[in-house]
Order: C-alpha cells, then structure tokens, then sequence
C-alpha cells in the first residue's frame, strides 16, 4: 500500500478535488474499488471493441499497445486530434493512472488523465464529447510556379488546324524536264498537270503562258490548299529575249494584288494569299555550265521570289559529272551575285545558319521524279526502272530529291512563306507606296503655280 499523501481524482466535467488519503481509510478503499471498476469497464468494453474487433483490427496500422505516446500540446477538454497523430490504446489506462499519481504540476495531472479518458473508447457516450477530424489538405501540385504560358502552342496549332495552310510554288523550265512528274513526286498525288500531245498549231506557244492549278492536300488532319504555277513556252523559242518579263509581271501582280485587299477601308478577315512563295528553276543536265538564258532569270527574278535551282534528270549523269556540274553552276551563282534561297542574310541565329549551310552546300539539288511504284526487298519505293537496276527517288545515294523534299516541305516551309511575306512583299508595298507618295506630291507641285495665278 502506498504511503499517506495527498492524490487527486479527475473526472469527465474537468474538475478536480484534493483528498487527504490515510492508512485504513474507507475513501482509500472506495477509491480502490472505483479504480478496479474502471479497469473492468475499459478492458471489457474498450479493449473488445477497439482492438479485439476484426473489423476494428483492419483500421488500426498497429498493434495494441505499439502506438507512440503523443506530446501534450495545451490544456483543454475534448481536443480534436491531429490528422495523422497516433492514439493511446486502452491497455495503457494503468500505467498513466499511475503515473498521475506522481505528477508534480497540479494543472499538468489531470490534463493527462483527461487525455486518457478521452481516447480510451469509441463509445456511443463520449462520441458527442470528441470534435470531428479536421480534413486532410489537398496535395500541392508537383510544380508550384507553373502558370502554363506554354498552353499556346497547343492553342495556336489547335487554330491553325482548323483554318488550314496555303502554298504557292512555281515550277519555270524547259518543256520535258520532267516538271510536272517532280511536283507529283514532292507532294505523292497527281497535282500537276500531265502534257499531253499538242496539236500542230499549239506546239510552240507564241507566247509564255501561265497556269495554275489549286489543290486541296490534307495529311493526318493537316489541310493545305496547294497552287501550283507552270510556265509552259519559257525557253522553247529560238529567241528567248526578255522570256523572264512575263513570269515577273505575274509575280508582281499577285503582290498588287495582295496589297490592295490591305489597303481596303473594309478588308477581309483573311486575305487569299496567291503570292508566289517559291519558284524551283529547272536546269537541265548538260553537264557544263549555266546559258546565259539561267543566269539572266536568276539575277532578276531572284530580288523577287525565293528561287530554289534544281539539275532535272540529274540520272542522265554519272557521279563524277553530277559533282563537276554542281561545282560549276556554284562558281557562276556567286560570280554573277545571284542570291538563292536559303538566302545568307536571312539566317536568323547560329542553330539556322547551321542548318542552311548544309542545304547551301547542296545547292543545286540533283533530282529524279517518278510516280511509278516498285517492290525492293519488300519495299514500295518510287523510282525509276532501269536495265541496270532501279533509280530509287527517295534513297540519298542515287539523288538529293529528299533533301530537296525536306527543304521545301518539312524543315523550311514556313520560312519561305515568312520570307515572301517579310522581305519581298514589303519591298514590293514600300516601292509602291513610295510611287503613289511622290505621284501626289508632283500633283500638287503642278497645282501649285496655277493656284497663285488665280
């Protein structure tokens, strides 16, 4: 038995009662009896239904009697408990109720015999006494700063999808250098027209002609409409003076017009776009140099148009030759300043001007066309079929028809029209602009005299 001192009961209302404790005292012994109650009640209703339950037993992620003892946090009654925070089990009723016994603190004991009693049971009785558990908080994304300024992208293609593309390109050459067979290789259709057999009267044209056909091309939900321009008669003529003047006259034309939908008080939401955006010059495969009919086109039509020199039926020469002709055609580029596309100056960083010295380097593209279609090695190529064996179009080792594809399609398509709308048609509206500004102005020069005369 314990020596007489001084013990203090702590019951559910939270107050508390100091009681002097004798040997031989009836109130030890009712007290006694109290406590061996209480152990009773909480080892068979607490203890059973908390931790012998087989539903209960799923819940707790311990076993009775493991839990960590939790830190006091502040006086009061009916705390609500911390999410996540372990609990006491009622098995450790005796040892607190011992320990209270000891404590020295007056207000520390019956703060832990409350916290005690408070978690000894689920019980219909004490539920109403216990706050609900405070909800967990949601989990912070993984990336706190991110605003998503990057959804743009995702827009504008989204947009762009929906209004599709245009592109125009424009296909000047000799009649039979394959043409219309190359614009049917680049884009895997029959786009461009087929030449059919001319009447006698129509075998030559007296004059240079302009056609244009319009397709619409759409690939894995990307619409464009394609317009391909030909030139038939360009360099058929025993005299092919001033051939050139009306291909830029087109050109020309299709920037003015362009510009005067711009101008428009009431402009269109979306102006058609005709402007020519590239032209592919076929040089046939003489094997010596350019004629001075190439060099002339190039060095004026190239201030107004991307112009992109392609060697037709590059098959028709060997290696050895193929490299000499490029070798040459080169040296006569540079010595007569004509500026082909991708264009130097327009190179916009280093990733760019390394990307265009490769394709500068190739310049000019030795192709071959074909739409036919074989079988190699289980393969459906298209390409050319020879005695010797087949001319696959799209292998790099017999033509440069793929990097050609990917210069105008794949890697730079955008450019080129970024080009034309940037660079030649702002020069064609500045010279434009600046014609219609000085017309005024000796306008009313002329006016001017005859106004002081009145």
């Amino acid at each position: 038995m314990r020596a007489p001192g001084r013990a203090r009961l702590a019951g559910l209302g939270g107050g508390e009662r100091a009681i002097r404790l004798g040997p031989g005292s009836p109130l030890l012994l009712l007290l006694l009896l109290l406590l061996l109650l209480l152990l009773l009640f909480s080892f068979g209703c607490g203890w059973r239904s908390r931790c012998c339950s087989p539903v209960r037993r799923q819940k707790l992620p311990y076993e009775c009697g493991s839990f960590p003892e939790p830190a006091a946090e502040g006086p009061g009654r009916g705390r609500a408990p911390t999410p996540g925070a372990s609990r006491f089990c009622a098995c450790d009723v005796r040892n607190q109720a011992e320990e209270a016994d000891d404590i020295s603190d007056p207000q520390a004991a019956p703060e832990a015999a409350l916290g005690c009693i408070g978690d000894m049971a689920d019980t219909p009785r004490d539920a109403g006494l216990k706050q609900a558990p405070t909800p967990r908080n949601e989990k912070a994304p993984a990336d706190f700063g991110y605003v998503g300024i990057d959804s743009i992208l995702e827009q504008m293609r989204r947009k762009a999808m929906k209004q599709g593309f245009e592109f125009n390109i424009m296909v000047v050459g000799q009649s039979g250098l394959g043409k219309s067979t190359l614009i049917n290789t680049l884009f895997k259709s029959k786009i461009s027209r087929k030449s059919v057999q001319p009447t006698s009267e129509e075998r030559i044209p007296k004059t240079i002609e302009i056609k244009s056909i319009t397709h619409d091309i759409e690939e894995k939900g990307v619409r464009m409409k394609l317009t391909v321009i030909d030139t038939p008669g360009f360099g058929d003529h025993i005299n092919n003076e001033n051939c050139w003047q009306p291909i830029m006259k087109f050109i020309n034309d299709q920037y003015e017009k362009y510009l005067q939908e711009e101008v428009n008080i009431n402009r269109k939401k979306r102006i058609p776009d005709t402007r020519v955006h590239c032209c592919l010059y076929f040089i046939p495969a003489t094997g010596h140099s350019l004629r001075p009919l190439d060099i002339e086109f190039m060095k004026r039509l190239s201030k107004v148009v991307n112009i992109v020199p392609v060697i037709a039926k590059a098959d028709t020469l060997t290696l050895e030759e193929r490299v000499y002709f490029k070798q040459r055609i080169t040296a006569d580029l540079l010595s007569n300043g004509i500026d082909v596309y991708p264009q130097k100056e327009f190179d916009e960083d280093s990733e760019d001007r390394l990307v265009n010295e490769k394709f500068r380097e190739m310049i000019p593209f030795a192709v071959v066309g074909s739409d036919h279609e074989y079988q190699v090695n289980g393969k459906r190529i298209l390409g050319r079929k020879t005695k010797w064996g087949t001319i696959e179009v799209e292998n790099t080792t017999h033509c440069e028809f793929a990097y050609l594809r990917d210069l105008l399609i794949r890697t730079h398509m955008q450019n080129i029209k970024d080009i034309t709308s940037s660079i030649h048609f702002e020069a064609y509206r500045v010279k434009r602009l600046h014609e219609g500004s000085h017309a005024m102005s000796n306008g009313v020069e002329e006016k001017g005299p005859e106004a002081q005369e009145m």
